[in-house]
């Protein structure tokens, strides 16, 4: 199981990516930081890095204002 931002879990397959949760959780907002047992993930890794079983992942969507 995957944890995502300390709420939702995720049933874990192997060679999962970020980008493969994303997709799975639905999450398509422009600006999105991922982290990933508390370690950022930079954006070009998203289709490369794979996430471990029992991560806790934390996705955080940027929302600008004024």
């Amino acid at each position: 199981m995957i944890r995502v931002n300390n709420r939702d879990e995720v049933e874990w397959e192997e060679g999962m990516t970020v980008s493969d949760l994303l997709e799975r959780m639905r999450y398509t907002f422009p600006h999105i930081i991922v982290k990933v047992d508390g370690e950022v993930v930079p954006r070009e890794e998203y289709d490369t890095r794979t996430i471990p079983d029992g991560a806790d992942v934390r996705v955080i969507h940027l929302i600008a204002g004024g």
